[in-house]
């Protein structure tokens, strides 16, 4: 889970331009999940801007729960992948997790006592 805030433009319910801060909830290359109060319904184009690079990416929604009384949780994605557009590094695209055999081992907390 990776909480930033972004910058959310987009047209409101009365296709008036709005401009909201929403938080993230889940951030991937190809889009993400925001918590956020205006209403936006599926298919709809939003606008988003990283505050902390000034990074601008054209992004659609692609569901809208109304998980509580005041926000919505709102998926959506990108118009092309933009890992770069989050402040975080993703493995590349044919990176493999090691097999059992091949990690390497942790500390044995089992032989630690708390006393």
């Amino acid at each position: 889970m990776l909480q930033m805030k972004v910058t959310v433009i987009a047209d409101d319910v009365e296709h008036k331009p709005r401009q909201e801060e929403a938080l993230t909830q889940v951030v991937n290359a190809h889009g993400g999940l925001l918590k956020m109060k205006m209403e936006v319904h599926v298919g709809q184009p939003m606008l988003l801007l990283n505050p902390k690079n000034k990074v601008e990416q054209k992004c659609r929604v692609v569901r809208v729960d109304d998980t509580a009384p005041e926000y919505f949780s709102v998926a959506f994605e990108f118009d092309a992948p933009n890992p770069k557009f989050w402040p975080v590094v993703f493995p590349p695209t044919d990176w493999k997790a090691p097999a059992d055999s091949q990690r390497i081992a942790g500390p044995n907390w089992s032989c630690i006592s708390l006393r």
